[in-house]
C-alpha cells in the first residue's frame, strides 16, 4: 500500500496516509479505523460542529506518545477549509488573533482525522457567515467526578441537575465525556450572553452543592473533590471548549463522547468502555442523534 493515497471527498481533493499506523496500541486501533469511524459518524456529528471554532488534540504518534492541543490552522491547511480569525486572550505566542478551523463538511473531518486529530473540542457558541461570534446557543454543564467517585455518581448528579433545570423550563440531553465524567447539553435561544449563561450555571451549581454537600461540589479546588462530583459551570465561559458530541477520546482504548437516553442515565449501567466507536455507530444507526432538539 502506498504511504500517501490521493482521495476525493465530495469534490475536495486531499491525501490520506499511514492507514496501518496503530494510534491506540493497547487496542490495536489504527489510523485507518479512526478515519473510518469519523467518516461514518460525520453525518451525525457535523451539525454539532458547524460554525463552531474548533480546538483539536492531536496524537501523531498515537495515544501513548506526546499529544498536543491545536487551535490555529496548521501549515498546509487546504484552501477549501474554512477558517475564521478570532481573538485568543493570553496567547502563548502573543498573537491577538489566530485562524480557527470551522468544520462545515465531510472533507474537513477526513482531513483532520488524517492529521491524527483524535479529539475535537468546541465552544458553546457559533460564528455567523461573516465570522462574527454569536451569543451561546447551548448551556453545557460538565460533571467531573473526584475518585473514588465515578460515572455512577455522575449519573446521580445528572438526574438531580435535570430536575433543577426543568424547574426553570430548561430541558437538556446527557452525554458521556468518553472518559470518567459526563455533560448535560441544554439548547438555548441565543438571547443571553456567555457571561449571563455562565453566571446562571454557577448559581445552579452552588445551589445544588449546598443541597447535596456529600455528593456535589461547585468550587474548582481539587482538594474538595474526592468522592464528590464537581459541577463545572465554567464550561460556559466564552473562551472554554468542551469535547464535541461523537468525538473520540485519547485513552488506552478508543472511546466516544456519546449521547445517552435518560432511561440509560437512570439505569446507571453504561460505562465509558461500553461506548466504543463500533457501539456508537450502531446506536446512531438504530436510534439516530439523541442530542437533537426534542429527542
Amino acid at each position: 500500500m502506498p504511504d500517501r493515497i490521493p482521495v476525493e471527498v465530495d469534490g475536495r481533493r486531499l491525501e490520506i496516509s499511514n492507514l496501518d499506523k496503530v494510534l491506540y496500541p493497547r487496542a490495536g486501533f489504527t489510523k485507518g479505523e479512526v478515519l473510518d469511524y469519523y467518516t461514518r459518524i460525520a453525518p451525525t456529528m457535523l451539525p454539532h460542529l458547524r460554525g463552531r471554532p474548533l480546538t483539536r488534540t492531536r496524537y501523531p504518534n498515537g495515544v501513548e506518545g506526546a499529544g498536543f492541543f491545536e487551535k490555529n490552522a496548521p501549515a498546509g491547511t487546504p484552501e477549501w477549509v474554512r477558517t475564521v480569525p478570532l481573538p485568543v486572550p493570553g496567547s502563548s505566542k502573543g498573537r491577538e488573533k489566530i485562524d480557527f478551523i470551522l468544520v462545515d463538511e465531510l472533507a474537513t473531518v477526513v482531513w483532520l482525522a488524517n492529521l491524527a486529530a483524535l479529539e475535537l473540542h468546541t465552544p458553546q457558541w457559533r460564528v455567523d457567515a461573516e465570522g462574527r461570534a454569536l451569543d451561546p446557543d447551548q448551556l453545557v454543564v460538565d460533571l467531573d467526578p473526584g475518585p473514588p467517585a465515578g460515572l455512577p455518581e455522575c449519573y446521580e448528579v445528572a438526574l438531580i441537575l435535570r430536575e433543577r433545570l426543568a424547574a426553570d423550563g430548561l430541558e437538556g440531553a446527557a452525554k458521556t465525556s468518553g472518559k470518567k465524567g459526563m455533560q448535560l447539553v441544554v439548547p438555548l435561544s441565543g438571547a443571553e450572553t456567555a457571561d449571563e449563561v455562565s453566571g446562571y450555571a454557577k448559581e445552579v451549581a452552588e445551589e445544588l452543592a449546598r443541597a447535596h454537600p456529600k455528593l456535589i461540589v461547585a468550587k474548582m479546588a481539587k482538594q474538595l473533590r474526592p468522592g464528590k462530583v464537581f459541577i463545572d459551570w465554567s464550561q460556559n465561559n466564552a473562551f472554554k471548549t468542551t469535547v464535541a458530541p461523537y468525538s473520540l477520546r485519547a485513552g488506552p482504548s478508543p472511546t466516544v463522547s456519546a449521547p445517552l437516553t435518560w432511561d440509560e442515565v437512570e439505569a446507571g449501567e453504561l460505562t465509558a468502555a461500553d461506548l466504543t466507536p463500533a457501539a456508537v455507530l450502531e446506536r446512531v444507526s438504530t436510534r439516530g442523534d439523541l442530542l437533537r432538539r426534542g429527542s
